[in-house]
């Protein structure tokens, strides 16, 4: 199955061409070889991107979390991918437990769906992924992950604020420390919740004097020059937070190697680079430097590192916005430094939130326009989700991921990157230089150069799905299958049915891909067209979703502020109270009333009769021993004789000579129909005899036998029926998204009688800017006076994202 689609492809060539056309500084069979091996490694294992827009960061039990899914190209962020089927799971953080399931269909690269947190949900933390199966080819750092919280209506709202340990990680720009190279080292601390700690400490030499010191900057990152001295080793001391001196590891020193230093601060439209190296005997090293974004060759610029080592300036100017992973290749082509940079030429779309009127009332109705533009303003048709939410209950996160961040910075980076949108946002005069932080202290996740570089890339093990993909195993008598089977499946529910075949290999393994359906279907398995087809088995494998990593310290991954949340549960708990009396005054409470009577017993429209004289009911256990109908009526029916046994037996009611009338299923059949069924068929066997058979007429003069099997019982459940050889079942399908409901209070509406106090006050998740950039949105505000927070999350066709946000008051 291709991966991609033919215009993807072509997006990339041209992209490529596009890049390589600026630099000119290497000789082409360098560029030629990584070139090729870049989109090589690229095309046998393409990246996909999925990013989630939530409604709001935390919920409480009872409650709805709502979510836009979008699904890119990694490369370019091309906005229709090629898997239509995205995976969403809610994972409790304590457990790793998967606590609930979506399977959601992608058109065009984006979807939405819902979780609905019941009361059964264990409030705490949790984590909400989203992948499909071809992401599942790499470890689960590729899936988009975020953390939310879910509390109970009387949770304590109190934090701990103890830090624990801090853990303290130093990182040697260009990879390595290098004896008497002068260098920049960056570092990064978090505490044992796993979020950013502020430290401050210095470096020791062997000797124990110091000769370096640090503070941290942003998030617990920070960097500072340092000269390593040959045979020294060092170590970090840091003040803990109950005040003691706490060691810390620090980089070792090598005697020999290469090192880089970036500036991509100094000047918008250029970076420079500067390499030093120590080898022994070589006094110029012939170099190679790469740069890459997403995996498509930026440059390849060639020099030589001397003595007073080796500067280059590269311009930036056509370099796309997002993440730059710059390599520097020694003379025998091997990779010996390695530093990201970000290139940020504010390409992303504008999106302009504009409520119609400066300030509403409660209950009235809302409008809202949205328009979106690209960077010289012209207007932009996209995709978009709108969330509103009421400020006095939700603490909107401070810099919360959204899907400019995630697209540029997060989804290409290793580890947990804490307030990613601060990077991006213009009105921050520092982030510029604490993105440089966070670069160099998280490496690049997508590949290694030595997978790139080696001659063969071991094949994936997961495919590509564009729909349901049922699997499973088939046995003949309970052993593996020695040839190919061709197997027929009958698929059905209240929309649709269909007729399908489908072959097994020589295990017995079947695989039937891209079914398109949603909710659920009745499968009807079996084997076709050869003999001992009542001796095959089948197994369906169910999903198995991949393990999350157990957070073994559970926090709260969320802000909150204290009255805000107080205010949310307490809001919560009343929804919940009001719902709860609504269920009860729709009941009547009496008082204890005793009623005899005759149980009614529905007529089996089977039987002409009203009752038979004998009526024996087929057991498993009783039918287990015999082969015949007429075999289980001997000796157990007073009057009711039979001699013989099997297709030979003979039947007599009260010494009668003639034989008594057969009846199955309330039609008269002959004797050797009745004993060639099935015993396991069998639901009671009825006897009539004398006036009791008179019913029938001069035909029952011998007497009645009434035979009623399973299947004709009209309650009887087919799904439930064993059959040799055939397996009936239900398989899920694509989730169907409910729709989010928001209350109608028109001026000519009674007016309600129940408080409207919903945190989420509107979520629209498909929305579309039409050619002139722009969506509208109406709805009616709830009972809230405040303030309500807007959010949009925006993608275009060709891969631009986009992110905006407004308010308006209620008063």
């Amino acid at each position: 199955m291709p991966w991609k689609k033919p215009f993807i492809n072509s997006a990339l060539l041209a992209a490529i061409t596009l890049l390589l056309a600026a630099f000119q500084w290497s000789e082409e069979d360098f560029t030629q070889f990584i070139s090729n091996k870049l989109h090589k490694y690229r095309d046998a294992r393409p990246v996909e991107k999925a990013y989630l827009h939530l409604d709001k960061p935390y919920y409480v039990t009872g409650d709805t979390l709502w979510f836009k899914a979008y699904l890119t190209e990694g490369s370019l962020h091309l906005a229709d991918s090629a898997s239509n089927l995205l995976y969403v799971d809610l994972i409790e953080q304590r457990s790793g437990r998967n606590a609930a399931l979506k399977r959601v269909q992608m058109t065009g690269g984006v979807g939405h769906g819902e979780f609905v947190l019941t009361d059964s949900l264990a409030p705490g933390a949790y984590t909400i992924r989203a992948y499909t199966n071809w992401m599942r080819n790499s470890s689960e750092d590729f899936f988009f992950q975020k953390n939310l919280y879910v509390f109970d209506y009387d949770e304590n709202t109190s934090s701990n604020t103890n830090t624990g340990k801090i853990d303290l990680q130093f990182f040697p720009e260009g990879g390595q420390l290098v004896a008497d190279i002068n260098t920049r080292v960056a570092f990064k601390a978090v505490n044992e919740a796993g979020l950013a700690q502020d430290v401050a400490g210095f470096v020791l030499n062997q000797s124990g004097d110091t000769v370096a010191s640090f503070k941290s900057e942003h998030l617990g990152m920070g960097r500072f020059q340092f000269a390593p001295k040959t045979g020294e080793s060092y170590r970090a001391f840091i003040k803990e937070t109950d005040g003691k001196v706490a060691s810390a590891a620090f980089p070792k020193v090598h005697d020999t190697g290469f090192t880089m230093l970036i500036d991509n601060l100094s000047n918008p439209f250029k970076m420079r680079v500067i390499a030093y190296a120590k080898i022994p005997g070589k006094a110029e090293i012939p170099v190679h430097l790469v740069g890459h974004a997403r995996g498509i060759v930026a440059f390849v610029a060639k020099g030589k590192v001397t003595n007073r080592g080796l500067m280059m300036q590269l311009p930036t100017t056509e370099l796309p916005d997002g993440i730059t992973h710059l390599t520097l290749f020694d003379d025998a082509g091997k990779p010996v430094c390695e530093r990201l940079v970000f290139v940020d030429h504010s390409r992303n779309l504008r999106v302009n939130i504009k409520p119609l009127k400066a300030e509403y009332k409660p209950r009235e109705k809302v409008d809202v326009e949205v328009t979106v533009t690209d960077s010289a303003g012209k207007p932009v048709e996209a995709n978009l989700s709108l969330a509103v939410t009421d400020a006095g209950q939700i603490l909107q996160q401070p810099f919360d991921q959204n899907i400019a961040s995630y697209l540029l910075l997060s989804s290409d980076l290793k580890g947990f990157i804490e307030q990613p949108a601060y990077y991006l946002d213009p009105t921050k005069p520092q982030r510029k230089i604490h993105l440089d932080y966070l670069m160099m202290t998280h490496g690049w996740t997508r590949f290694k150069w030595e997978d790139v570089l080696s001659d063969s890339i071991p094949p994936t093990k997961r495919y590509v799905e564009q729909g349901i993909t049922l699997e499973g195993d088939t046995k003949r008598n309970n052993k593996k299958l020695t040839e190919k089977t061709v197997l027929s499946l009958f698929v059905s529910n209240d929309s649709l049915s269909n007729f399908m075949t489908a072959e097994t290999d020589e295990n017995g393994h079947f695989t039937i891909y891209n079914l398109a359906f949603s909710d659920s279907l009745q499968l009807r398995l079996q084997g076709m067209n050869k003999k001992g087809n009542q001796n095959l088995s089948f197994t369906l494998n169910p999903f198995d979703p991949p393990r999350a990593s157990v957070v073994k310290i559970p926090f709260k991954p969320v802000t909150v502020d204290a009255q805000r949340l107080a205010d949310f549960l307490k809001n919560a708990a009343r929804d919940q109270e009001i719902s709860t009396k609504i269920r009860e005054n729709r009941e009547r409470l009496l008082r204890e009333v005793t009623i005899k009577a005759k149980k009614e017993v529905p007529r089996d429209s089977r039987k002409l009769y009203s009752s038979a004289d004998a009526t024996l009911k087929v057991t498993p256990q009783m039918s287990s021993g015999y082969t015949s109908i007429l075999d289980m009526l001997q000796g157990r029916v007073a009057g009711v004789s039979v001699t013989g046994s099997g297709m030979n037996a003979m039947v007599s009611i009260r010494g009668n000579r003639g034989e008594p009338l057969f009846v199955l299923d309330g039609m008269q059949v002959d004797k050797q129909l009745i004993t060639s069924l099935s015993v396991y068929d069998v639901e009671s066997i009825d006897v009539l005899k004398g006036a009791s058979a008179a019913i029938y007429g001069s035909r029952g003069g011998n007497g009645v036998i009434s035979v009623l099997t399973k299947r004709g019982n009209e309650n009887y459940d087919y799904s439930q029926d064993i059959v040799p050889g055939v397996l009936v079942t239900k398989i899920a399908g694509f989730h169907t998204p409910r729709e989010f409901y928001t209350p109608q209070y028109g001026p000519t509406s009674p007016p309600a009688p129940n408080p409207d106090y919903r945190s989420t006050v509107f979520w629209a998740p498909m929305l579309k800017t039409g050619s002139d950039g722009k969506a509208r949105v109406s709805y009616y505000h709830s009972d809230a006076a405040g303030t309500a927070d807007i959010h949009v999350e925006v993608l275009s066709p060709t891969g631009l994202p986009g992110f905006g946000k407004s308010a308006y008051p209620v008063r």
